[in-house]
C-alpha cells in the first residue's frame, strides 16, 4: 500500500510517499530564509509559503517515487498540533487530493508521527518503550504501550527545549534557525564556563526550560553589549550542557521508575550532536537500547505522517472529510 503523507504543522512543507516501511520519496521545503529576518517563524508567512510550495513539492515527491498520483492508495496529512493556519493549508490540500482520487484519507497527529518515525529505519524496536519528543514546539515523554496507545509521563511546564535553543541563539546573535547554529557554536566553547541551575520540578517527570532562557539573558545583560566571540561560544556550550543533562535526567528517572530499557528519541532536537553523544554514553551506562532517527527523519517530514496513516489503514480506520485542524492536542491513551 502506497500512502502519500503531507506535513505542514509549522514552517516546513513536506510530502512523502511510503510503502510499508520503505520510503519511496521524502521531499521537504524549508522556509528558513523567509523567516530569518524576523528571528522566528511568522505564522501568516508560513501559511502563504505552504500554499505556494505544496503543488511543487507534490510533483517532486511523485517524481522521486516514480509513481503517478493515480497509483496512490491513500492520503495522510497532519491535522494537529501546530500552527492552525499552516495545518489548515496541508489538511485541506490532502483532503482535496483524497476526495478527487476517491481514496481513503487519514488525519495524523504530528506527535504520533514523530514517535513512529523510528520504525521507518529500525526493525528491532518493539513495544513498549519510552518515547521522548524534543522539538521546537514540544518536549514530551511518553510510555508507548503499543501503536495508538500512549501514556504521557511528563511534559514541559513552560517552553519547549527547541524553543529555548532558538531564543538563546537569538540573544547571542547566531541567526535563524537557532538550534543547529547554537549546537555548532557550542562545540568551540567551554561547557563549564557558566553555571545554569537545573529546574526544580519535584519528583515528577515534567520539564521546564524558561529558567534557562532567563539565566542566559542575565549573563548576556551583564556584558553590557560587550559580548566577545569566546563569551558567545562559552555561553552556548554551557547552556547546551545543562539542557541536555536535564533531558537525560528525566529519561533515566523514567527508566528506573517504569523498568523499561528501550528509548526512542525523536523530534528536531534529536538531531543535536551533543544530545546524541550523551545518549549513547548514558544508554550504555544503564544498559538501555536507544533508537534515534537519521537526521532527515528528526525534523518535520512527510514520511512519518504517511507511515502512521498506513498503520491506521491496516486497522480499518479512515478519517471523515469533515476532520478539522486543531492547534493543540494530546495523543490517545
Amino acid at each position: 500500500m502506497k500512502v502519500l503523507g503531507i506535513e505542514t504543522s509549522c514552517d516546513e512543507t513536506a510530502i512523502a510517499v511510503v510503502e510499508g516501511k520503505k520510503i519511496l520519496s521524502n521531499v521537504v521545503a524549508s522556509q528558513a530564509a523567509a523567516h530569518a529576518p524576523y528571528g522566528g517563524v511568522v505564522p501568516e508567512i508560513a501559511s502563504r509559503h505552504h500554499v505556494e510550495n505544496l503543488p511543487v513539492i507534490l510533483e517532486m515527491a511523485l517524481k522521486e517515487a516514480n509513481i503517478s498520483l493515480e497509483k496512490i492508495d491513500a492520503v495522510a496529512a497532519t491535522h494537529t498540533p501546530g500552527l492552525l493556519g499552516a495545518l489548515l493549508i496541508g489538511l485541506q490540500f490532502g483532503k482535496s487530493l483524497a476526495f478527487a482520487l476517491q481514496k481513503p484519507f487519514i488525519g495524523v497527529n504530528h506527535l504520533e508521527g514523530h514517535l513512529a518515525s523510528v520504525f521507518l529505519e529500525n526493525e528491532e524496536l518493539e513495544y513498549p518503550y519510552l518515547g521522548l519528543i524534543v522539538s521546537g514546539g514540544h518536549t514530551h515523554l511518553y510510555l508507548v504501550k503499543e501503536f495508538g496507545c500512549y501514556q504521557l509521563l511528563g511534559a514541559t511546564r513552560d517552553d519547549a527545549c527547541g524553543e529555548a535553543y532558538d531564543k538563546i541563539a537569538k540573544m547571542l546573535g547566531l541567526g535563524f534557525p537557532g538550534g543547529p547554529l547554537l549546537d555548532k557554536t557550542a562545540t568551540r566553547g567551554n561547557p563549564k564556563a557558566f553555571r545554569f541551575t537545573q529546574p526544580k520540578v519535584g519528583e515528577c517527570l515534567d520539564f521546564s526550560f524558561s529558567g534557562f532562557k532567563t539565566a542566559a539573558l542575565l549573563f548576556v545583560q551583564k556584558q553590557n553589549g560587550n559580548t566577545s566571540q569566546q563569551f558567545v561560544q562559552d555561553l552556548a556550550a554551557s547552556f547546551q550542557e545543562a539542557a541536555t543533562n536535564f533531558l537525560l535526567d528525566r529519561l533515566v528517572k523514567a527508566t528506573k521508575q517504569y523498568k523499561l530499557k528501550k528509548w526512542a528519541i525523536v523530534g528536531g532536537v534529536a538531531a543535536n550532536s551533543a544530545l546524541r553523544k550523551k545518549i549513547a554514553a548514558v544508554s550504555s551506562e544503564y544498559d538501555c537500547r536507544t533508537f534515534i532517527p537519521s537526521l532527515p527523519l528528526c525534523g518535520d517530514n512527510g514520511a512519518m505522517i504517511a507511515y502512521v496513516g498506513s498503520q491506521y489503514l491496516k486497522k480499518g480506520f479512515a478519517s471523515p472529510f469533515s476532520l478539522n485542524a486543531q492547534a493543540t492536542s494530546e495523543l490517545p491513551s
